[in-house]
């Protein structure tokens, strides 16, 4: 297929890397329903590892089983398929080059003390990316966090060796641990942490849907001063992807916690108008009756087309 000249665009935008980073950057972009647009839509399974099997499967036990996704990832014409080492090493032979694959290489787990900073552990390896031909790697940042530092460096380390060997980098941006509970989708604090994404090397940046609340005092009062348009969530998302190089990086937006159709659709909607590049969905399509979730699938893939 050749490059859209919409695909063409996005690229150019990413004027250090080299052509093997570029390629992976267009297998995915060119992938899917949304092949050519500009837009992703990435169908993320790593619930298990935060939540626990049960939370994440038992209202849809097709769903325990690695093959479920990995063909929802392909029959849904997703660009992508995100996942933890041992989720895509299940089906990596099944589904080779059915869908491209990033590799979640850090998590955390709901056991640990509630007490300790956010943290999550490395899993997995650019080798081990390179070993199952994924596009890219994937790591989750926790601003905010006491360990957010280490964090920083972890990534950083892990960005510098993934470009070198032609993968690009999503970063999960996730503001944690100082702010408080509403301040983790501020309208403030996504766009500081997704900001940072990109100054960390991001090709791709993944945050929450932002909220109009405002966290710091500092921010806010930038915010009223010059008049920032947040009233919306089309405003917000707009402002988001102003904070990510204006729009010279990829920005996604989390599905989050479940919800009704139509919630899912207005948020995309919101996306699509705001000028965001797509959607990284995960529960609120496994968590749903395969037909149900094709069907809301398919809307996603209308909504995006225009």
């Amino acid at each position: 297929m050749r490059i859209t000249p919409a695909v063409t665009n996005i690229l150019n935008n990413y004027e250090s890397d080299n052509p093997g980073v570029k390629t992976n950057l267009a297998r995915m972009l060119m992938h899917g329903a949304l092949g050519g647009t500009g837009r992703l839509m990435i169908l993320p399974i790593d619930q298990g590892f935060e939540h626990g099997p049960a939370r994440c499967f038992a209202g849809n036990p097709d769903a325990y089983d690695p093959f479920f996704h990995y063909q929802m990832a392909v029959d849904g014409e997703f660009s992508a398929y995100a996942a933890p080492l041992g989720m895509l090493e299940a089906g990596a032979a099944t589904f080779a080059g059915g869908v491209p694959t990033i590799l979640k290489m850090n998590s955390s787990n709901s056991l640990m003390n509630k007490d300790l900073p956010g943290d999550q552990a490395i899993t997995a390896s650019i080798s081990d990316a390179l070993r199952l031909g994924c596009s890219a790697i994937g790591f989750t940042i926790y601003p905010g966090s006491d360990a957010s530092l280490d964090m920083f460096e972890e990534v950083s380390a892990l960005t510098a060796e993934a470009k070198s060997c032609g993968l690009a980098v999503v970063i999960w941006s996730y503001p944690r641990g100082s702010v408080s509970k509403a301040g983790e989708k501020a309208i403030d604090v996504v766009a500081y942490g997704a900001h940072m994404a990109c100054l960390l090397g991001a090709h791709i940046i993944k945050v929450k849907l932002p909220t109009d609340y405002f966290e710091l005092a500092e921010a806010k009062t930038q915010y009223i001063t010059h008049h920032v348009p947040i009233t919306t969530l089309t405003d917000r998302v707009r402002h988001v992807v102003q904070c990510c190089f204006n729009g010279r990086r990829i920005v996604v937006f989390s599905g989050d916690e479940v919800k009704d159709t139509n919630g899912v659709l207005d948020e995309v909607r919101a996306i699509h108008a705001g000028g965001g590049n797509g959607s990284i969905i995960g529960r609120n399509c496994f968590k749903r009756p395969r037909p149900e979730a094709m069907n809301m699938i398919q809307d996603i893939i209308e909504i995006y087309k225009g």
